[in-house]
């Protein structure tokens, strides 16, 4: 970036094809010509008296909210961000198994999966072989990220059952000013049921494709004493498929197993709410990752996930808020690898992870045009354990430390105006390890009309060097830390447009630009042909999205994004890899009968991504298609899901040497999932 550039060439100086800016302006200006309500055929239109509706009518169409981008309840277009909300009416209807499977239908977000773990992409930044850190998931405002890898877990390995998700709230861009570390590209913070969304019990099973099978049973209950409670149980097994790997000449037989339990309990009396969440999943490894054995069952990881949460909310006389929370985690995970050193043996890698913590948050309002929230968070990290090992063998890592991380944070929302209004706000944040990171963000938002919205955003983030970075070594084998990391470090700029028609369709169109300066990447170090971790790359990128909404009180729903990215790395010149160029998604459910039988499609499409080896995965289009019934008979949910309709063969970048031999990892090909859900 040579400073000469306005910040409207730089977000959009990419854009060279005739063909985008066509798709933007016809999205953005005429929606109505193509999702108006005379198009559906056959349906009412949008009832002119809202009295005409019924409740659940209302609530389908009231202006939609959001809580993570500004730690309290507001309204998206009055949000100093770039929302997009997954509703469990979403997860539902479109048959979504995993919250990875849920954010591949969100415009400029793409998934990777290298079979084992699942990795977010945004921003058109995804790189091989990173541990999916750069994205703050929350459940209910809890962090899940782990304190070893700071890993984003969105997979199997995601500690909640999908049918327990009330909606998941999307903030795209730096959340640094509020949440800290590791919201450097956004924030997903996970909304969960209540007791009341039960009011008894539900049995839910599923089988599908791969002998994979599904179960689910969970008790919920509002009591008349302000008592709520909800207590789910839930299992999933998968055989997994027997997979050909032209790198070996060879298939891996019964290596591609999955499974999972998951505990899970929410109890609020009054304005306390202590929630509880236990998981395992185990995942056979079938790529032969890390020079491990080919074809083996004995290769696998096993995570674990557990947390008690203890949360305090109270409003005073409307004018303030106060949360306080209380919590104590801990992560595990365990890889067993089979190496031919020779002679055959079982490598151990395992990581142990145990932190407490505490936050206070408070907001008020003044005179109804100024609200100011601050809050002070602490955690202490008092077991950071990374061992590696042979099964009765030699040692090569028994790394334990502890660590303490402690931040503060400010910021005020005022409105300057009947149409406008400033965001603005700053927190700081210490470590033990690196020291302080300042980060900003500040957010003015126009509203020259009622249905209108145009946003100006600025903010910076950062990510902490993580356990595994700083401190893994396998005893000059391979792999060495770097106790000397320096945080990286993103600034961003994004203009947003957001357009409300006729109370049915949103149309939205931003654009986004963004430096990241010292970006941690692994590399080979001369002096002795070591892995390490350094702060050695700059990227460079910006990018545009379109959105189109349309929602009706009838149940028909309709979703049509494209986003075109453009990130490049400044140390080599080149695109970054895993990174497409172009992402289009769209997404159609229709009302069969009534709101008691719906029919969805979804279209997802991905530009080709460059490898780590300097080939390209090619494009791809996905289809999925997927039948939902309720209340055919009281009670019963039934729904049917075919994923890769038209069996596209596609594959995702791999991490490359020394994790993986492969270019690319082959995915899944056509799949299918029944699934029957009774309440009573």
């Amino acid at each position: 970036m040579t400073g000469k550039s306005s910040l409207i060439q730089q977000l959009f100086r990419p854009v060279k094809s005739r063909l985008t800016p066509l798709i933007l302006l016809g999205i953005v200006a005429f929606p109505p010509l193509c999702f108006s309500s005379s198009s559906a055929a056959g349906y009412k239109p949008y009832a002119a008296d809202l009295t005409d509706l019924s409740v659940e009518q209302l609530l389908d169409i009231e202006v939609a909210s959001v809580q993570s981008a500004s730690r309290y309840e507001q309204e998206v277009t009055d949000a100093p961000a770039l929302v997009n909300i997954i509703t469990s009416d979403d997860i539902r209807k479109f048959g979504y198994r995993t919250l990875a499977d849920a954010l591949r239908s969100v415009p400029g977000l793409y998934v990777t999966y290298d079979r084992n773990y699942h990795y977010l992409g945004t921003h058109g930044f995804n790189r091989p072989g990173d541990y999916n850190s750069r994205i703050l998931l929350m459940i209910d405002g809890h962090r899940i990220n782990d304190n070893i890898y700071d890993q984003t877990s969105i997979g199997t390995d995601f500690p909640l059952d999908m049918d327990l998700v009330e909606r998941v709230e999307i903030v795209h861009g730096p959340g640094s000013s509020l949440y800290g570390a590791n919201a450097f590209f956004g924030v997903i913070n996970v909304i969960t049921r209540k007791g009341a969304d039960l009011e008894g019990t539900e049995l839910s099973g599923s089988t599908g494709s791969y002998n994979t099978y599904n179960g689910r049973m969970s008790y919920g209950k509002e009591y008349g004493n302000g008592l709520d409670v909800l207590m789910s149980g839930s299992i999933m097994s998968s055989r997994g498929q027997d997979l050909y790997f032209q790198e070996y000449n060879g298939t891996a037989i019964n290596a591609d197993r999955d499974s999972n339990y998951q505990f899970f309990s929410k109890i609020r009396y009054k304005e306390f709410t202590l929630t509880g969440i236990f998981s395992s999943r185990d995942k056979r490894i079938p790529t032969a990752a890390w020079e491990s054995v080919f074809n083996t069952t004995r290769t696998r990881s096993t995570d674990e996930r557990a947390y008690l949460d203890l949360k305090y909310e109270q409003q005073f006389s409307g004018q303030t808020d106060i949360m306080a929370r209380l919590f104590l985690d801990r992560y595990r995970y365990f890889g067993s690898y089979l190496k031919d050193y020779p002679p055959v043996t079982l490598n151990k890698d395992a990581s142990f992870g145990s932190w407490w913590g505490t936050e206070v948050q408070a907001s008020r309002s003044f005179l109804e045009r100024l609200k100011l929230t601050s809050g002070v968070e602490y955690r202490n990290n008092f077991q950071l354990l990374q061992q590696n090992y042979d099964d009765g063998g030699s040692s090569y890592l028994n790394d334990n430390r502890h660590s303490n991380i402690w931040a503060f944070f400010l910021q005020g929302d005022l409105k300057l105006s009947s149409t406008l209004a400033l965001n603005a706000g700053l927190r700081y944040d210490h470590y033990d390890t690196f020291g302080g990171s300042t980060n900003p963000r500040a957010g003015l938002i126009y509203k020259p009309f009622e249905n209108t919205a145009f946003k100006l955003l600025y903010g910076e983030a950062f990510r902490a060097p993580n356990a595994y970075e700083l401190y893994y070594g396998d005893g000059g084998t391979s792999q060495k830390g770097n106790p000397g990391l320096k945080a990286e470090k993103i600034r961003t700029y994004r203009l947003v447009y957001e357009q409300q028609y006729n109370n049915n369709i949103k149309a939205t169109l931003s654009g986004f630009y963004y430096r990241i300066n010292d970006l941690i990447t692994q590399t080979t170090d001369p002096s002795d042909s070591l892995l390490q971790f350094r702060n050695i790359d700059k990227v460079d990128a910006r990018g545009v999205t379109a959105e189109l909404e349309g929602k009706w009180s009838y149940g028909l729903l309709t979703r049509l994004s494209y986003t075109f990215q453009n990130a490049k790395n400044l140390t080599t010149g080149r695109i970054l890899e895993n990174s497409p160029q172009h992402l289009a998604k769209a997404a159609l459910n229709i009302p069969l009968f009534g709101e008691k039988l719906f029919a969805g499609i979804e279209e997802q499409f991905t530009g080709r991504r460059n490898t780590v080896t300097g080939r390209n995965t090619g494009a791809f289009f996905i289809t999925n298609l997927s039948m939902y019934s309720r209340n055919l008979y009281p009670g019963l949910e039934l729904s049917a899901t075919i994923y890769n309709l038209f069996d596209r063969q596609y594959g995702d970048p791999s991490a490359g040497t020394p994790v993986h031999q492969q270019d690319k990892i082959m995915q899944d090909g056509r799949a299918f999932r029944i699934k029957l859900t009774y309440s009573f």
